[in-house]
């Protein structure tokens, strides 16, 4: 049985050379907007990877900073620390904003005695430490 073609049937008409165009140029848009919106995420990606790199830095850089601080200022002092060192100190413990470095910061200052102050000392070092994270 042979098949008949209706004439009228859009699907059995030729296509224009026009509509071909029309069609290969919608078809390349749609692409373009597929490939833009991969690589729109991949560089959110990015960007959320670089913002935490950035953000992990200035916490190391606030903790070394505020470890100089107390190393050069307290722990190689020749004398009393006087009032404005320790103004300034403390005001770059409250900066780091981290509880556990401020607890350890209070717990030296609270020293009663200087095997006290000692242990300490070591305590709120080696919490500074294990705050500098690697990128």
């Amino acid at each position: 049985m042979p098949l008949i073609k209706n004439p009228n049937n859009p699907l059995n008409r030729p296509i224009a050379l026009s509509n071909l165009f029309w069609i290969v140029l919608a078809l390349f848009l749609v692409a373009g907007n597929i490939f833009f919106y991969i690589r729109y995420n991949s560089l959110q990606d990015e960007l959320r990877r670089t913002q935490a790199v950035v953000e992990t830095q200035k916490l190391n850089d606030k903790v070394l900073e505020f470890t100089k601080l107390f190393i050069k200022d307290v722990l190689e002092a020749e004398t009393e620390v006087d009032f404005e060192t320790r103004l300034k100190i403390e005001n770059a413990v409250r900066n780091l904003d981290d509880e556990e470095v401020l607890a350890q910061w209070q717990k030296f200052v609270g020293s009663e005695t200087e095997i006290e102050a000692q242990d300490n000392v070591k305590s709120l070092l080696e919490t500074l430490v294990n705050k500098i994270k690697l990128p």
